[in-house]
């Protein structure tokens, strides 16, 4: 019995030379990943004139930022509104209807962005029944706030939904069917049971929705080239005054549009680590 086991080769201990091997390749790979997603940022560096911070409109950039974060802002919370019911009826479903609907939450996510903004201006536009009963209440959906809110809402509400199911479908089922036998209604289970178990799920698919609608310029150039949002005054700046205009735009972009995802994950993590069991 010694002889047999002694023929057995040993698993390497994490200590052993095979796994710091195996990390190093890991990293670095990792590394040459991180380099290749980065490579396009050298443009900032790259000679490219005096930057302009406004263009050729003054504070037009300025505008700019505040019309897509506050407006954006406005957008999401519709989405995680509208989307988390959505996303938890999904979740929960039998499988041929879940498949029936988000065939047109599917379609809604995979079409071009151009197209979505054409056939929303059509839908929406004064020839449209809608939108002329619209437009006879004061409200626009043409170059306008609400129509850029809208728009923002129907580019980014396909990915939350799909990415919030998949986050509230990975909490135990039976969990939550406890708590229900225990006297807890649903809205209750949800709050206490459901949601903080899919927190982390859920704050990813908020970033992404956010991300997806603050960089959206396809569709919002067709139905709201006013307000300009950040994306619409780069195209315009870009047009008017070339890259010098651009670079200072893209800059206050990318610190505007990345804290907030970072933020939702690193509060969703701490609390998920808060509230696991030591």
């Amino acid at each position: 019995m010694n002889a047999a086991s002694s023929s057995v080769p040993p698993t390497p201990a994490p200590g052993s030379r095979r796994w710091p091997a195996r990390a190093l390749l890991a990293r670095g790979g990792l590394a040459a990943f991180t380099l290749l997603l980065l490579y396009p940022f050298i443009g900032f560096f790259l000679p490219a004139g005096a930057w302009q911070w406004n263009g050729l409109v003054p504070h037009s950039t300025a505008a700019a930022v505040e019309v897509s974060l506050g407006l954006t802002g406005l957008a999401m919370l519709l989405v995680a509104a509208a989307g988390t019911p959505v996303a938890a009826y999904l979740a929960r479903c039998r499988r041929r209807e879940r498949l029936l609907w988000e065939a047109p939450i599917l379609i809604a996510a995979l079409l071009p962005p151009l197209a979505l903004g054409i056939l929303f201006s059509l839908a929406f536009g004064p020839n449209a029944r809608l939108g002329h009963w619209l437009l006879r209440w004061g409200l626009p959906l043409s170059n306008s706030a609400p129509a850029f809110v809208l728009t923002q809402f129907y580019v980014s509400i396909g990915y939350y939904v799909i990415a919030a199911r998949a986050a509230l479908a990975a909490v135990p089922r039976e969990l939550e069917i406890t708590a229900a036998l225990l006297g807890q209604s649903p809205a209750r289970v949800f709050r206490r049971v459901t949601f903080p178990l899919a927190r982390l799920g859920l704050a990813a698919a908020l970033s992404l929705a956010w991300v997806r609608a603050l960089g959206e310029l396809g569709a919002v150039l067709v139905t709201a080239y006013y307000p300009a949002g950040m994306p619409v005054q780069i195209w315009i700046n870009l047009q008017d005054a070339g890259m010098s205009a651009v670079l200072p735009l893209l800059v206050i972009f990318l610190l505007t549009a990345l804290p907030l995802p970072w933020l939702l994950q690193l509060l969703a993590e701490r609390r998920h680590e808060d509230s696991a069991p030591a």
